[in-house]
């Protein structure tokens, strides 16, 4: 079959002169010149806040810092505390296990990356950090993602209001003016619209539901911020040339997830998608397909037992190296299951057919996103009858670029401006 050649738009290039050296610009300590990530441990989650700074032109000068929780054992149960409040139990109870052989509490164990091994982000010394290097490195930018970075974020603004400027991404629920700027998906606020409301109990809504309105510097998105953009697309084109440059066409690609708590599924839903994919493959070249690290085992020993002797199929063993951008770069079409909003922003992203399985099976904010983007016509239901050959496009999402464009506006309205 004839190859079907990759197209994807030119990166925007510069088209200003060089840039005045720094003495010459006006406020030599409002060039903002590097920053910190605050992440939880979660490659998601620390990839919208990679993906921003990528935008922003930052990628390469930040810091990462990590608020990590232990995980394991009795720790597992404790993921709904406070942080502050969890790490005291873990405290305590590493002191009773130290003291007590015979403890009766289940098993505490350490996370690979959990408090033992990491080192912690403490906003007192992210402060110091800002004060130190201010009179030769101007404002820091802190970028914060996930519900446990939120207290340090905010205690960094509290602390040092004039030397960094806090970008909180995820909704962080209440109090919005801790932050200089709150980049937030538009679903975040479903628990306020009438269909949300029917599904909080009253005494749980203070707990669950934003407490205020955005207003000006809370930027809503429609799906994740991520890494991908054209840049990258073309990179990972170039890189994985030999691999899919005479792979059959049309090259359908497969990410499945995992269920969650909003998304719930099992085998049954495997069984579903491995009968969909076998009807569809008439009309693929072909197909590959990938598992994330949340996919259990029963369902991709499903997918591998039904579709794994296919001719027409790959699936990827989980060994390096990951083709994730590759298949970004080179599908004409995607398959994604409905519980992950990174991976499906991420294929949105490109402009190409993206087609969900299983939204009928979630929940809460999640039908949200999902109805936002079929209204958009960005993705469509997977069914099984789909002619994968048939090419229809949409204006790829573009979150992330937004996002950075409303920091640089608002750096500006301070009278700070970044340096690339």
């Amino acid at each position: 079959m004839r190859m079907k050649p990759i197209q994807l738009p030119e990166p925007p290039s510069p088209t200003a002169a060089r840039g005045t050296p720094d003495i010459f610009e006006s406020g030599v300590h409002t060039i903002v010149r590097r920053a910190v990530v605050i992440g939880n441990g979660f490659r998601s989650s620390e990839n919208h806040s990679i993906g921003l700074l990528r935008a922003l032109g930052l990628s390469q000068n930040h810091l990462l810092y990590r608020v990590t929780r232990p995980r394991g054992g009795i720790d597992d149960w404790l993921q709904w505390l406070p942080l502050s409040l969890h790490q005291k139990f873990y405290f305590l109870f590493s002191l009773f296990r130290t003291f007590s052989s015979k403890s009766q509490y289940l098993p505490i164990t350490s996370h690979p990356h959990g408090l033992s091994s990491i080192l912690e982000a403490d906003a007192k010394n992210i402060v110091n950090l800002a004060r130190e290097t201010y009179e030769k490195e101007g404002p820091l930018l802190v970028v914060a993602s996930g519900r446990d970075t939120i207290s340090v974020a905010s205690s960094i603004k509290r602390l040092a209001p004039d030397l960094v400027f806090v970008v909180q991404i995820q909704h962080p629920r209440s109090q919005l003016n801790r932050f200089d700027m709150v980049i937030t998906p538009h679903h975040d606020y479903y628990p306020l619209t009438p269909e949300g409301q029917k599904q909080v109990p009253k005494f749980l809504r203070s707990w669950i539901t934003p407490r205020e309105p955005p207003d000006s510097h809370v930027v809503l998105t429609l799906g994740a911020l991520h890494r991908i953009d054209f840049a990258s697309l073309r990179s990972a084109a170039i890189t994985w040339q030999d691999v899919f440059a005479h792979a059959p066409r049309p090259l359908l690609v497969v990410n499945i997830g995992g269920p969650t708590k909003n998304c719930r599924y099992g085998v049954d839903l495997a069984k579903q998608l491995a009968t969909s994919l076998l009807s569809v493959l008439g009309s693929c070249g072909s197909v590959r397909i990938s598992f994330s690290e949340r996919t259990p085992q029963k369902i991709s020993n499903i997918i591998v037992k039904e579709l794994g002797n296919n001719p027409k199929v790959f699936i990827w063993d989980g060994q390096e190296p990951n083709p994730h951008m590759g298949h970004l770069a080179w599908a004409d079409a995607f398959v994604v299951t409905a519980d992950s909003v990174s991976m499906i922003s991420e294929a949105c992203s490109t402009g190409k057919p993206v087609y969900i399985m299983g939204a009928e099976r979630c929940k809460w904010k999640f039908t949200e996103f999902h109805k936002s983007l079929r209204e958009r016509g960005v993705v469509r239901p997977f069914t099984g009858s789909e002619d994968i050959s048939e090419n229809w496009s949409y204006p790829p999402l573009d979150d992330t670029a937004d996002a950075a464009k409303r920091v640089h506006e608002a750096l500006a309205a301070r009278g700070w401006k970044l340096k690339i």
